[in-house]
C-alpha cells in the first residue's frame, strides 16, 4: 500500500481543521474590537479581511499540493 495516498487526504483534511479554527479566532478577535471601538470598524474589517484571505490561502496551497502529487499515487 502506498502511504502517499493515505497522507494526502489526511494531510489536506488537518489544513482545512487548522483553517477553519484559525479564520473562527480571527473573526471573533474582529468582532470583539469592532464592538469595542466602532469608530474604527472600517480599518478593523479591512485588516481581518486581509488576515482571512492569507489564512484561506493556505488551505488552498494544501488543496494545490495534494492535487499535484496525486500523479504521484501508485494504485
Amino acid at each position: 500500500m502506498d502511504l502517499l495516498g493515505f497522507a494526502l487526504p489526511i494531510g489536506l483534511g488537518l489544513a482545512a481543521i487548522g483553517s477553519g479554527l484559525g479564520l473562527g479566532r480571527a473573526i471573533e478577535g474582529g468582532m470583539n474590537a469592532m464592538g469595542r471601538q466602532p469608530e474604527a470598524i472600517g480599518q478593523i474589517q479591512t485588516a481581518m479581511i486581509i488576515g482571512c484571505a492569507f489564512i484561506e490561502a493556505l488551505t488552498i496551497y494544501a488543496l494545490v499540493a495534494t492535487i499535484l502529487l496525486m500523479g504521484k499515487v501508485g494504485v
